[in-house]
């Protein structure tokens, strides 16, 4: 290992494990030096060792105090290690060796409540902290994520252009964004998690009335999500989902997904989307759908009792009453739904703390690198500046999509539920465009009956204020 050079290094960063190693990379590629730190030593040296021409711009350390000595300053950490506790050990472990206005960056999966809580504790101890988001996975971690920053503007301004340089490119524009304050960046990171789900799910389900309702095989299947990948809803998830569905297994020659169990697995960021909903009053139905679906298929043991006892629902879906076309008209319908109940969601955040969360950027920083990159985010980037506190699927484009598409997705929604074919993540979706559609809904009911029991009032049609009450509660007894 190279001898340490006090201040050689423009930035720092602390977990060497996939993704860290390869931000690492991406960032030395991308002409900055940069120090490097893990908890096993014998890690930082393979990783060094195996750099390449790369090397030359890492400087690797052994302990902590060379790491810290090692970056020039103000100096800016990036921690790449696991959610939660570890962050705030090696937060602990690291304060006592840096100056004030040195920068601490999670760029971990954070929860955005502990961002702000680091945040919080960071600024009342004199000291700088940084929240960001990095989606795409391996391959974005070394050849260009999308990142979504949250925390003070000057800390932005002291690692943003190295952020913008590491990040994926839309054409010359770069796919990272200062998004506002504290745990901004994560909160937009956990949104982008729950979209992922629900645009996963929904696939999954097309998928599955293809496979059980039309009899397709996995490879005709592919070649059906080929075919909209040329279309509107050409995005990375119909490209890897035509991938899966061709691909075959190398051991048995079968196609691969007929061999996958259907056990999906879960790091809870769909999860913590779906509370957030929840406890900021906005609706995020597609998200919770495509979350329970996945708690769903892990109880794979009670399911097959379920069959058991009930019988395998019949399939069989007659081509007639729906096409593949049908079927990605269903899929873009959903998909704006989706969308536009996540896009509500931040905006809601941003209201509850006073963040910026430009919209806009937040569509475009998505266009490329993340998981749910997707050409429709370019209109939804258009339409998000028109009007950014707009619902989504109100925007002129997207309420032309819907009306030529949601007769498409009742008619899915419909035939799933007649022939026992799961579609949760769809009708929800349905149904959210159609409450949404309708001024007069049915909670006056609700509302009656929660005067009925617990005397809370209600507004009238046809009067001002609130707090009026129904003539039950004289009648009672």
């Amino acid at each position: 290992m190279a001898e340490v050079m006090t201040g050689a290094a423009e930035i720092g960063l602390i977990g060497l494990g996939t993704m860290g190693g390869n931000l690492a990379l991406n960032i030395a590629e991308n002409g900055f030096s940069i120090a490097v730190f893990n908890r096993t030593v014998a890690k930082t040296d393979s990783f060094f060792a195996s750099a390449g021409p790369l090397a030359d711009k890492i400087v690797p350390t052994k302990t902590l105090q060379d790491f810290v000595a090692s970056i020039k300053k103000p100096r800016a950490v990036i921690l790449m290690v696991p959610a939660g506790e570890a962050v705030d050990a090696q937060i602990a472990a690291l304060r006592p060796l840096l100056d004030s206005d040195d920068l601490i960056i999670d760029a971990g999966n954070a929860n955005y409540h502990d961002t702000n809580r680091r945040n919080d504790d960071a600024k009342a101890s004199g000291t700088r902290f940084m929240g960001i988001g990095v989606s795409g996975g391996e391959e974005g971690a070394r050849f260009g994520p999308s990142i979504m920053a949250g925390g003070p503007t000057d800390a932005w301004d002291q690692v943003g252009h190295i952020l913008e340089a590491i990040s994926a490119k839309h054409g010359d524009v770069p796919c990272a964004a200062h998004l506002g304050d504290s745990g901004a960046g994560h909160l937009v990171k956990t949104v982008h998690n729950g979209i992922e789900y629900a645009d996963m799910q929904m696939i999954a389900e097309v998928y599955g009335v293809m496979r059980d309702g039309f009899g397709m095989s996995a490879a005709e299947i592919g070649d059906v999500f080929d075919q909209w990948n040329g279309g509107i809803l050409q995005s990375y998830l119909i490209e890897i989902s035509a991938k899966v569905a061709k691909t075959a297994d190398p051991d048995s020659g079968n196609p691969m997904l007929d061999i996958i169990l259907d056990r999906a697995g879960q790091k809870g960021t769909g999860r913590w989307t779906a509370i957030e909903a929840l406890m900021l009053g906005t609706p995020a139905s597609a998200i919770e759908a495509a979350v329970a679906a996945r708690t769903m298929s892990a109880r794979l043991d009670e399911r097959k009792k379920g069959e058991a006892v009930f019988g395998a629902a019949p399939a069989a879906v007659d081509k007639a009453a729906i096409a593949t076309s049908m079927l990605e008209a269903a899929l873009v319908a959903g998909k704006i739904v989706c969308y536009a109940q996540g896009f509500g969601l931040i905006l809601e955040a941003a209201k509850q703390y006073g963040w910026a969360m430009p919209l806009p950027e937040i569509a475009k920083i998505w266009r490329e690198g993340c998981i749910i990159r997707s050409a429709m985010l370019n209109d939804m980037a258009d339409a998000l500046a028109e009007d950014p506190e707009r619902n989504l699927m109100l925007a002129p484009f997207f309420a032309d999509k819907l009306k030529d598409t949601h007769d498409a997705l009742r008619k899915v929604v419909a035939e799933g539920a007649l022939k026992g074919l799961p579609v949760p993540a769809l009708s929800s979706a349905l149904s959210y465009f159609d409450i949404m559609r309708t001024q007069r809904s049915t909670a006056n009911m609700l509302q009656g009956q929660r005067d009925f029991f617990g005397a809370h009032g209600f507004e009238r049609t046809d009067k001002d204020g609130s707090g009026y009450h129904g003539p039950w509660a004289m009648n009672a007894g």
